[in-house]
């Protein structure tokens, strides 16, 4: 059944034109696309960009991320449609705006409801009893403070993270890496500890 096919056996039918394999593609990979918009949103409207624009802009890039992909890359389907959804996405907002540096301070998605928590990354890498100025969108330094982040996790906790700030949750981290959910779970967990020890710690200096 072409149901039971692989990401590169269904993209191979896709080239041949198949609208079977072309929308269980779409079917298994429209999370992207909701997340995305569900990242840009917030600056999208401040920018007098409908809705309906923004989802007509991403799938948009879902079709670029098709129609140009190749198998051999070394980012996988899903991980190379984020890229063209979010690129178009980026695209449409700073054409309506032009203010870059704004869209990117506004991208950080810890206001997002994670699935896997129950709570918002925010919530999740702070401690409840400390001041909400210790979040990471709130602190003084926050560019300083991401890349201390960073430095203190490994490869695959950084390619994690990364997905985090961009809202995915643990399932579909493990998805667009590749990898076992839990796996990947396990790698939230020590994310969230890290970051709050680095929190405490910038608190305690």
């Amino acid at each position: 059944m072409i149901t039971d096919l692989n990401d590169e056996e269904l993209y191979m039918l896709y080239l041949e034109e198949n609208e079977d394999a072309k929308n269980i593609l779409y079917e298994k990979y429209n999370f992207v696309i909701d997340i995305n918009i569900n990242k840009y949103k917030r600056i999208a409207l401040k920018s007098n960009i409908d809705l309906k624009e923004l989802h007509s802009e991403a799938l948009l890039g879902f079709s670029d991320a098709l129609t140009s992909y190749k198998p051999d890359a070394k980012a996988s389907l899903p991980t190379f449609i984020s890229l063209c959804v979010e690129r178009r996405i980026k695209k449409l907002i700073i054409k309506a705006n032009r203010l870059k540096n704004t869209i990117m301070k506004d991208a950080y998605s810890l206001d997002y409801m994670y699935d896997r928590f129950g709570s918002k990354l925010g919530d999740i890498i702070s401690d409840k009893d400390t001041d909400p100025l210790d979040t990471m969108l709130n602190h003084e330094n926050f560019e300083e403070l991401l890349a201390n982040i960073n430095e203190n996790l490994s490869k695959l906790e950084s390619q994690v993270f990364q997905y985090m700030q961009d809202g995915y949750n643990y399932k579909q981290i493990a998805i667009m890496m590749q990898k076992n959910p839990k796996q990947i779970d396990n790698a939230m967990q020590r994310i969230k500890a890290k970051i709050k020890d680095i929190l405490k710690k910038n608190k305690n200096d």
